[in-house]
C-alpha cells in the first residue's frame, strides 16, 4: 500500500469532519449568506439615502438667491456638493400658511408656564408647536438639532414670535406641555375641513363612516436602527401604538390616542370602547371582533362592520338571496345570525341582531414573524363581515369594507411622509404632541389644496417650504389636480 505524505493527514481530517457535520455546515452557510444579503440591502439603501442627500444639496444651491421650479430633469450623475452645516433662511419659506393655525394656537401660550416662577420661560406651547410643524413640512429639518437650528432664522423667530431654543427646551417642551390640548385645535380645524366627497353608492349612508385602527410605532432614533433591529428578539425597543379614528368623507383622521402597545386598558376594543361617539358607522377589522364592543357601539347609537376570524362559530337563523348586484361584488353568502356563546357572563353574545355577509378575497398562508412576514392568522380567501345594518344592500356592506384600505395608506403617508417613522421624543406625552401636530398638518393640507393629502401634493408643499418651487407653480399643480378631480368626476 502507498504511504500517505503528511499533507495529506490534515485533509483527510478536515474531510471527515466535514462528512460527520455536514448539516451544521450548511445551516451556518445559509445563515452567513442570509446575514451577507441583509448587509448588502441595508448598505444599497444607506448608498441610496446618500445619493438623494447629494441631489438635496444640489439643487438647494442651484436655486440660491431665486425662486426656481424644482427641476425633474436634473441628472442623476451630478457632480456632489459637501452638505451644508447650517441652514439658512432662504431655505424656510412659505410661513404664511401658518397665519391661520397660529390664532388657534394663541390660547396654549400661558400653557406650562406655572412652573416657571421666575417667569424666564423662552420656549412656549404654541412656539413648539409650530416648530414640530416645521419639521414635519421642511424636509430640510430632519432631526431635533435642525429644530434647534432652524429657531435661530430671522424669519422663524419673526413668524413664530420665539426666540433661539435649546436642545433641552426642546427636551423639556416635550414633557411639560399638556398634549391633549392640541385636541380642541384638531376639532376646531376638523369643522373647517373640506368634504372630500363618498363613493356615490355610499350615498344611503347617513351616519358618518368612520375607519378606526391601531398601528404600532417603535420608539428609534433612526431609520438604519429599526431596519437592523426590527428582526431582533428580545432587542428591548418601546413600542406605542396609535389608535386611529378615520374620517373617509373628509379624508382625515380626527382623533389618535397613543398607549404603550399592550393589553388591558391598552387592548385596540378597550380604547375603542373607551372613546366611542354617537352617529357613527365604525368599520374594523378582525382585532376588534369584540361581542361587548358590538353591544357598546349599538347603545351609542352607532353602527358598525367588523371583520370577523375565519373559525367564529355561529348558527344560521335566515339566508337572504343575493341579487347580480351582491354577485358581481363577490359576495357569496348573506344571512342573519346568532353568534357567540350564551354561557358564561362574560362570553355572551350581541344583544342585537347580527348579519353576516361572506365577501371572497384573495387566501394567503401566514409564514410567522420572520423575513418579514405577517404575523396574524391564514386567510381561508373568505372575509366574514360581521354588522347591525340589516337593511342595507350586501355589495354596499362590502364595499364599506373595502373602504378600510384608506387608513392603512394613510398610515404610510403619515409614518413616511409626515417625518412620523421618526420620533422627535420617546416619552409618551412627547409621542401623543407630534402625532397631534401630524393630525394638525393633514388638516392643513386638506385646507390648503380642497383633497386629500396625497404624496405629490405634500411633495409640491414641501419644495414650497424649502424655495425650490415658487408660489405660482404650488398653486399651478393645485388648479391641475383639481381639474383632474373634475374629469374624474364627471366620468363617474
Amino acid at each position: 500500500m502507498e504511504q500517505l505524505s503528511e499533507i495529506d493527514f490534515p485533509s483527510m481530517l478536515a474531510f471527515s469532519f466535514v462528512a460527520r457535520h455536514r448539516s451544521s455546515v450548511v445551516e451556518l452557510t445559509d445563515r452567513g449568506d442570509e446575514a451577507l444579503k441583509t448587509i448588502a440591502k441595508i448598505e444599497s439603501r444607506v448608498a441610496d439615502l446618500r445619493q438623494r442627500r447629494r441631489l438635496l444639496d444640489d439643487r438647494l444651491r442651484q436655486s440660491a438667491g431665486a425662486d426656481k421650479a424644482f427641476s425633474a430633469d436634473t441628472p442623476a450623475d451630478t457632480p456632489a456638493v459637501a452638505p451644508s452645516q447650517q441652514l439658512r433662511e432662504k431655505d424656510i419659506v412659505g410661513l404664511k400658511y401658518f397665519d391661520m393655525l397660529m390664532p388657534l394656537l394663541e390660547r396654549l401660550h400661558k400653557d406650562g408656564c406655572q412652573r416657571d416662577k421666575a417667569k424666564q420661560r423662552e420656549l412656549h406651547y404654541d412656539q413648539y408647536c409650530m416648530l414640530v410643524l416645521l419639521y414635519m413640512f421642511n424636509p430640510t429639518v430632519t432631526s431635533l438639532r435642525a429644530i434647534e437650528q432652524a429657531s435661530a432664522l430671522g424669519k422663524v423667530q419673526k413668524k413664530f414670535g420665539c426666540k433661539r431654543t435649546s436642545l433641552a427646551s426642546l427636551s423639556e417642551a416635550s414633557r411639560i406641555f399638556d398634549s391633549h390640548r392640541l385636541k380642541e385645535i384638531i376639532a376646531e380645524l376638523g369643522v373647517q375641513a373640506h368634504s372630500m366627497g363618498r363613493d356615490k353608492r355610499l350615498s344611503g349612508i347617513e351616519q358618518n363612516i368612520t375607519l378606526v385602527d391601531g398601528s404600532l410605532v417603535s420608539a428609534m432614533p433612526s431609520l438604519m436602527q429599526a431596519s437592523l433591529l426590527k428582526s431582533t428578539e428580545g432587542s428591548g425597543l418601546v413600542k406605542w401604538r396609535l389608535h386611529t379614528h378615520f374620517e373617509v368623507d373628509r379624508y382625515v383622521p380626527t382623533r389618535i390616542d397613543v398607549t404603550p402597545d399592550g393589553g388591558g386598558e391598552y387592548d385596540e376594543r378597550a380604547v375603542l370602547e373607551r372613546t366611542l361617539d354617537s352617529d357613527r358607522l365604525y368599520v374594523m377589522d378582525r382585532g376588534y371582533a369584540k361581542f361587548a364592543l358590538f353591544n357598546s357601539i349599538i347603545a351609542k347609537k352607532s353602527s358598525y362592520v367588523c371583520r370577523l376570524r375565519d373559525n367564529s362559530a355561529y348558527e344560521v337563523v335566515e339566508t337572504r338571496e343575493l341579487t347580480a348586484g351582491d354577485q358581481a361584488a363577490d359576495v357569496l353568502s348573506d344571512e342573519v345570525i346568532t353568534i357567540g356563546d350564551k354561557q358564561g357572563k362574560d362570553r355572551r353574545g350581541p344583544d342585537h341582531p347580527v348579519r353576516l355577509v361572506c365577501v371572497k378575497c384573495s387566501p394567503h398562508t401566514s409564514r410567522g414573524k420572520y423575513k418579514g412576514t405577517s404575523t396574524g392568522p391564514s386567510s381561508d380567501g373568505i372575509l366574514r363581515l360581521a354588522t347591525n345594518l340589516l337593511d342595507v344592500p350586501a355589495e354596499i356592506i362590502a364595499l364599506i369594507y373595502k373602504q378600510r384600505w384608506i387608513i392603512e395608506i394613510f398610515f404610510r403617508f403619515f409614518k413616511h411622509f409626515l417625518g412620523c417613522l421618526h420620533l422627535i421624543s420617546h416619552n409618551q406625552n412627547g409621542i401623543e404632541i407630534q402625532t397631534y401636530c401630524a393630525i394638525i398638518a393633514c388638516l392643513l393640507i386638506n385646507l390648503w389644496t380642497g383633497r386629500k393629502p396625497t404624496k405629490r401634493t405634500f411633495e409640491m408643499i414641501s419644495y414650497y417650504f424649502m424655495g425650490l418651487a415658487t408660489e405660482a407653480e404650488l398653486l399651478a399643480h393645485l388648479a391641475k389636480l383639481k381639474a383632474q378631480d373634475e374629469v374624474k368626476s364627471k366620468k363617474s
